[in-house]
């Protein structure tokens, strides 16, 4: 993949911000500026690594995508969303924009099946993810600080996954489910049905 320099820095912002929302979050909003230094940057690092990542793969995945095609691809990050997450993290809970992909075609057009594709790409990354700390969940346990870690890798990337195939603009779900009904509804059952398992596990 191709990145510019502006790119880089706003991948690595967005990344940072998104991380410490959700660790503020984790922390119980704004009580966590009351509680141990230590502990914050505990469940920063906690958070960069689930949501953080699942986030940066997220984009990385459209941006692989679109570029296989030969389109312009470049992540912009989107500040107001990201300061809107941080400040509802306070509150004890988060909505989040933090940014987007954005593609451009300049002799090859966007047809609806590439533009399914690029957009599946990034749930699919989420639910890929999901199942990765299921498995590792699996094998650790829900008890200690690593079940505690795996959990919420699997809640929070299979909620990212649920979250992004809405199926209306500007989620991912709008370009999927016009490409293929198929793989719009399997994508969401098995999303949906990994965060719903996250609660029973």
């Amino acid at each position: 993949m191709r990145f510019s320099r502006i790119e880089k820095k706003e991948l690595a912002v967005a990344g940072l911000l998104i991380s410490l929302a959700f660790a503020i979050l984790l922390s119980g909003g704004y009580r966590a500026f009351f509680a141990p230094s230590v502990m914050l940057v505990f469940v920063f690092v906690i958070a960069f690594f689930t949501a953080g990542v699942g986030f940066l793969l997220h984009e990385l995945m459209h941006k692989f995508v679109a570029q296989s095609y030969g389109y312009f691809a470049e992540f912009r990050a989107y500040y107001p969303g990201l300061f809107l997450g941080l400040g509802l993290s306070l509150l004890g809970f988060i909505i989040a924009a933090p940014g987007a992909v954005h593609i451009r075609s300049y002799n090859k057009p966007i047809t609806r099946e590439k533009n399914g594709k690029i957009s599946i790409a990034g749930p699919l990354s989420n639910i890929f993810l999901a199942l990765v700390f299921l498995v590792l969940l699996f094998v650790v346990g829900r008890e200690g600080i690593l079940g505690v870690f795996f959990g919420f890798g699997l809640s929070i990337n299979s909620l990212l996954a649920a979250f992004n195939l809405i199926p209306v603009r500007p989620f991912d779900g709008e370009a999927v489910k016009k490409w293929n009904m198929k793989v719009y509804v399997l994508a969401v059952i098995v999303a949906v049905g990994l965060f719903v398992l996250s609660w029973f596990l």
